[in-house]
């Protein structure tokens, strides 16, 4: 569910050692890959198969469009009945449930039910806006607290809890190709799945990798800020591509858990930098729906570096967090 809201800026360079380009499909989004080439690395082809296998693995454990994947199986168990899943699906699980603390139950990965009901999910869009009491069951059916986790085994304490991990993943899958490519030692890599990014040293030259955040704009491509990330992850979510309208009222894709509704605020756009690309992710989710005001505040005492774009009558106003300012390429 997160949105592409951030590209590469990249330049080659003809005195360099090679780049190797690589693009694919993964989690319903697209992947960019770039890393430079060393003799520990193999060919492009065998490079792209190696990600390909590791992010379908990634599908097969979180996936809720796959059937057979470790969390639809947690999905579609009884109350109390185990589920063994691998250590990957559990540290995900793990970390959403640290940050649904950290945030005030703003990130919660049991939204399921109530992202299906409002059409964002792998069911389809609604003929209506959903009834206060269809939106009250489907709040029945979500609460962290009930996902039990002993050893390898996940279970249930409330029948139809749903966990849907889609507010993370992306950033976990980046991470998971990012340790891939650094188990080959290069200079410098670029790894981006749906606008979550993780960049290490880099490009050919000497030159480091830059990041463009986009304005948050539902027609074209504008810039609003270039960074330098250097080692570290960036994830940016936003409510201005998935949406609909209805009887002219708009209801984009960021439902917040607490109320079971989409949200109206301002804020159209989140990036957060973080050491982890899956918490960057998490975090990034979170805040769309904690608000300016409250992402600040939180960013401040976590020391975290978030950059905000809230929309106003005349266009928008941008807010960065201290630890974030190192960033900014002016």
């Amino acid at each position: 569910m997160m949105l592409l809201a951030a590209s590469a800026l990249l330049a080659g360079c003809s005195q360099a050692p090679e780049v190797i380009s690589l693009s694919g499909s993964t989690m319903g989004t697209t992947y960019h890959i770039k890393v430079v080439a060393n003799d520990r690395m193999p060919d492009a082809q065998l490079l792209q198969a190696r990600i390909d296998l590791l992010l379908d693995q990634v599908n097969n454990q979180m996936s809720t469009y796959r059937p057979n994947s470790e969390l639809s199986k947690f999905n579609e168990a009884e109350v109390s009945q185990p589920v063994k899943v691998s250590a990957d699906t559990l540290n995900v699980i793990k970390e959403g449930i640290r940050l649904n603390r950290l945030t005030d139950g703003a990130l919660d990965i049991t939204l399921g039910p109530l992202v299906n009901l409002w059409g964002f999910g792998p069911d389809k869009r609604p003929v209506k806006i959903p009834t206060q009491e269809a939106i009250d069951a489907a709040k029945q059916r979500t609460g962290i607290e009930n996902i039990v986790i002993d050893g390898d085994q996940l279970t249930k304490s409330k029948a139809n809890l749903y966990v849907d991990l889609s507010s993370i993943a992306k950033g976990f899958g980046v991470d998971k190709v990012a340790a891939l490519l650094q188990s080959y030692q290069p200079t410098g890599y670029l790894v981006e799945i749906g606008g979550e990014i993780d960049t290490k040293g880099t490009k050919p030259g000497g030159q480091p990798w830059r990041v463009a955040i986009e304005q948050p704009t539902e027609d074209g491509r504008s810039v609003q800020q270039v960074i330098e990330p250097g080692n570290v992850g960036v994830a940016t979510s936003g409510d201005y591509r998935i949406y609909y309208e209805e009887d002219g009222e708009r209801f984009t894709h960021i439902i917040d858990p607490r109320t079971g509704y989409p949200i109206k605020h301002r804020l159209a756009s989140v990036t957060v930098v973080n050491d982890s690309c899956m918490t960057a992710d998490g975090y990034a989710t979170a805040m769309m729906v904690l608000g300016t005001e409250k992402s600040l505040a939180l960013a401040e005492k976590e020391h975290l570096a978030i950059m905000l774009i809230e929309k106003q009558d005349d266009g928008f106003k941008v807010y960065y967090s201290s630890a974030f300012k190192p960033f900014i390429k002016q």
